[in-house]
């Protein structure tokens, strides 16, 4: 087996285990143990003084044996973490094709803004007189988000994705019953390829999932959709572009037909890194749609806490947006925090606080950078890398609705691996080995074995290439029945395949140490 140096791997030379070390480290890949089975209970890093004579106040609650976590000097923990982050993988790491997750480059400039004082060390206690910046900023950002939907208002606290499908939901709950239609409307339609979590937050908040039925095509059809219309329905959760990769088409007509029935239309905002400034959801009909703003406006998955998924509310849903809010009062900017004080009819308060400063400062820093033509060739570049990826790979993989133009990212499944003895999962384990996080796999469920592709606008032509060529060996290494290559994958890796259904359902979460090697060998 040839790198892309045209020379021999080192599996292909003598092994993976040839020239073994005492340590069992390979130069710089170094097996790194954990930290329980390097450290010492008898040691500590920080010596600290024995404390004066005092009563406790804990109620007869204190401790009454050794707390048991290893102590380490600071040079140990420091190794021990970076050795660690060195074993992960991430966006800076290379390119990461994780689709429905938009792994796109945060660019650092905006880190730096998130990390001026004033930003980074705001607190949410602080007087609103305090943080009158910080104000500008969230109210900046609400104009914007706004602006890119044409919608009404924002709700800026929701902490992630699904929090926001929450959020948009509980307003339309409360729409529904400021109209005396509670005890009526109590279903909500999810087509079959939908997100999992859109069942799951209908369902939390009391309705009744009613799921629309997938098509050979990839698209919801507004006829599925009218036949599951009627007096009881309060809303359809429906992701644009959806998660196989495609524009559905008569959104215009789903919409209008959801809004004769007297119902709402939540969409699943995803996938919004595809179409901003190329169409607004308002103008397609949309009453409430989150939007993660990792995947649309560079801000990383988390961010080292809690992560930021705003909705955006029609008018129609737009008095009944949670507090806390900003507003202007003799142009001075506030925060509602107090559903009795508002004006308007918000169904209450989601999180203790505004949300995350840190996203809103990374988001609006990327808007203000990029402008509205910036934003518009970001979504462009994003398709224009997807397809290049389809059509690199049209003639060896197989794509469940056909070969045409996707959007965000693309969809194979696993029909072209049939009788190669090679499954989704070994292809994804070799792609490991090759030094590629795998793409989404068996999602959406509505595909068998399915491959879902997103390299984001982030990648150049050249990375592009790389990560087609790789794929392509691969693919015609399955064809060939090299089998031994996906079977075992990846061989490389710091771990070895895992036991994946077993670790989920059997979790390990506690450290035992291991019985001497007498003790074992009995």
């Amino acid at each position: 087996m040839l790198n892309r140096q045209g020379r021999p791997t080192a599996a292909g030379e003598a092994g993976t285990n040839a020239h073994p070390t005492f340590t069992g480290n390979k130069a710089l890949a170094q097996i790194e143990p954990l930290i329980f089975e390097i450290g010492h209970h008898e040691t500590t890093g920080v010596d600290l003084d024995e404390p004066e004579a005092f009563t406790p106040r804990l109620g007869g609650l204190e401790r009454k044996e050794a707390i048991g976590l290893p102590g380490l000097s600071e040079p140990e923990a420091m190794r021990h973490y970076v050795r660690l982050s060195q074993m992960n993988y991430g966006i800076d790491t290379g390119l990461f094709p994780l689709g429905s997750c938009t792994m796109k480059h945060n660019a650092r400039l905006n880190e730096r803004m998130a990390r001026l004082p004033g930003f980074s060390d705001v607190h949410p206690l602080q007087p609103v007189s305090t943080v009158r910046g910080a104000l500008e900023v969230m109210d900046e950002l609400s104009r914007y988000l706004v602006t890119l939907t044409n919608t009404t208002t924002v709700a800026l606290s929701p902490k992630a994705g699904a929090h926001g499908e929450l959020c948009g939901m509980m307003a339309i709950k409360a729409a529904i019953e400021a109209k005396g239609e509670g005890k009526t409307r109590n279903v909500v339609l999810v087509p079959d390829s939908a997100h999992g979590t859109n069942p799951a937050t209908a369902a939390l908040i009391g309705f009744t999932v009613r799921p629309v039925p997938a098509r050979d095509d990839g698209w919801v059809h507004v006829d599925d959709v009218k036949k599951l219309l009627g007096p009881d329905v309060a809303a359809i959760m429906l992701t644009n572009p959806n998660t196989c990769g495609l524009f559905e088409n008569q959104v215009v007509e789903i919409a209008k037909a959801i809004h004769d029935a007297g119902a709402y239309f939540y969409c699943d905002g995803a996938n919004f890194n595809a179409i901003v400034g190329k169409a607004r959801p308002g103008d397609l009909g949309i009453d409430a749609m989150h939007i993660n703003l990792h995947k649309t406006f560079s801000t990383p998955h988390g961010g080292g806490g809690p992560g930021s998924g705003p909705v955006v509310l029609s008018a129609r849903l737009a008095p009944f947006a949670p507090v806390p809010f900003i507003t202007a009062e003799n142009g001075v900017l506030t925060l509602v925090e107090q559903a009795k004080d508002a004006t308007e009819q918000p169904f209450g308060r989601m999180t203790a606080f505004h949300g995350q400063m840190g996203m809103y400062v990374r988001a609006l820093t990327y808007m203000l950078s990029h402008g509205s033509d910036g934003m518009k060739q970001a979504s462009e570049d994003a398709v224009l890398n997807a397809n290049y990826i389809r059509a690199s790979l049209a003639d060896l993989f197989s794509q469940p609705f056909g070969d045409k133009p996707c959007m965000h990212e693309v969809l194979f499944d696993d029909a072209w691996l049939k009788d190669t003895g090679v499954t989704t999962l070994d292809f994804a384990k070799a792609m490991i080995d090759e030094g590629y996080h795998p793409m989404t796999m068996y999602f959406p469920l509505v595909v068998h074995g399915a491959m879902l592709i997103e390299p984001t606008e982030s990648e150049s032509k050249a990375s592009l290439d790389l990560f087609i060529a790789a794929l392509r060996d691969l693919a015609m290494s399955a064809k060939k029945g090299e089998t031994e290559r996906f079977s075992g994958a990846p061989y490389h890796a710091p771990r070895r395949r895992l036991d994946e259904t077993r670790a989920a359902r059997t979790p390990v979460l506690k450290w035992t140490k291991p019985a001497p090697f007498a003790e074992a060998a009995e």
